[in-house]
């Protein structure tokens, strides 16, 4: 059951670059340091590389999962397994793909709620986020390839303000160096983890990228993923020498406690404009995750595409709404974060010996009989 995709809907192999950088980076950035910190302390940046190295390792396991008869998710569950079973772990994935744009969603009205508008109403902000995602979906895949596109070159303008922090670093909060154990280093590698996840959502949108050469879309995915490494090492560095480690442990927003030092003479409360400019970060990895959901309801059960969109926006914002205090949002996101880890560090290399082993036979099969 293979994927084609008309050429008109296609996207040039260039824009995975945006897809998976703008995938991998959500609300999680503004608040992600005292959850890293706790494992390897200031080593805690070590961890982020080998966080980053790990996860080229997974994209190198997705392109291999990935061929011209199996081109989507949905067809390789449909080879290894076969079509019912394929289709109910298609289902499965759907969910954990459902549950990270709930994450994603949720976070970011908690940070409306908490810094701009604390006596606005969830389902208010559900609302009007619920239309403007599904105007961007229902659009199709190339109009969302757009909004990644500018997700990623407009916030990029917003690294000038490092340039505030730095007035104000002490380089004595990196030392020692080395000074943890691998035990550590890998725990808050794990709490990286999170991060890094969103770039898993290539396995559906894979033929909608048009490129004559597999390895050309490949090379712009492993530079998505370089360039999330380095924004992320920035936002972690500057952190690190701006905030002492038990500061960091207690603050669960020190990137925006950052931005919130930064003063114009025409501006007093730039904190604001930084968080309205992050919609537009946060916008492709709901959308993305939300279109790979209807994706996969199309190439299983032949679902038209909004209205699965219509179901799935309507779950998320009851969703949201039922998570009225700021813990269950914590636990929303280690549960988001659980799944995703184990979906993409043990079920994507388990699939890939699947496939090998049923090539394996059928190469002996096919050699028998000729």
């Amino acid at each position: 059951m293979t994927a084609k995709v008309e050429k008109q809907f296609q996207v040039s192999g260039f824009f995975t670059f945006f897809l998976i950088h703008s995938s991998q980076t959500g609300v999680g950035i503004l608040n992600f340091q005292n959850q890293v910190i706790k494992g390897a302390e200031q080593d805690a940046w070590i961890s982020l590389l080998i966080t980053g190295v790990t996860t080229h390792i997974i994209l190198y396991i997705i392109f291999k999962l990935l061929d011209e008869e199996n081109s989507d998710l949905v067809a390789v569950h449909h080879y290894c397994f076969g079509k019912k079973a394929g289709n109910m772990l298609s289902v499965f994935t759907m969910v954990y793909f459902w549950l990270a744009s709930l994450t994603v969603f949720r976070a970011y009205i908690e940070v409306i709620q908490i810094w701009v508008y604390p006596t606005i109403k969830t389902w208010q902000l559900c609302l009007v986020f619920g239309l403007l995602f599904y105007y961007i979906i229902s659009s199709g895949f190339r109009t969302l390839t757009g909004f990644s596109f500018w997700g990623v070159i407009l916030p990029s303008f917003l690294f000038f303000l490092i340039y505030f922090p730095m007035k104000h670093t002490n380089y004595t909060y990196l030392l020692p160096v080395f000074s943890h154990s691998l035990r550590e280093l890998f725990e808050s590698s794990k709490a990286y983890s999170l991060l890094f996840l969103g770039f898993e959502w290539i396995l559906m949108y894979y033929p909608f990228i048009k490129d004559s050469n597999s390895k050309n879309i490949s090379k712009w995915a492993y530079f998505g993923n370089l360039y999330t490494i380095i924004v992320y090492l920035i936002v972690t560095m500057i952190s690190f020498l701006y905030f002492n480690q038990e500061v960091l442990q207690q603050l669960p927003w020190a990137t925006l406690m950052m931005v919130k030092i930064v003063k114009f003479s025409f501006l007093e409360r730039f904190e604001y404009v930084f968080i309205f400019i992050w919609l537009l970060v946060v916008l492709s990895p709901i959308c993305i995750s939300l279109w790979a959901c209807t994706r996969i309801a199309k190439r299983a059960f032949s679902m038209p595409p909004k209205k699965t969109l219509t179901l799935l926006l309507i779950a998320i914002m009851l969703a949201s709404v039922s998570f009225r205090e700021f813990k269950s949002i914590d636990h929303l996101t280690t549960l988001t974060a659980n799944v995703g880890t184990a979906f993409v560090y043990v079920y994507l290399p388990f699939l890939l010996v699947i496939k090998w082993i049923k090539n394996h036979f059928q190469k002996n099969i096919n050699s028998s009989r000729g």
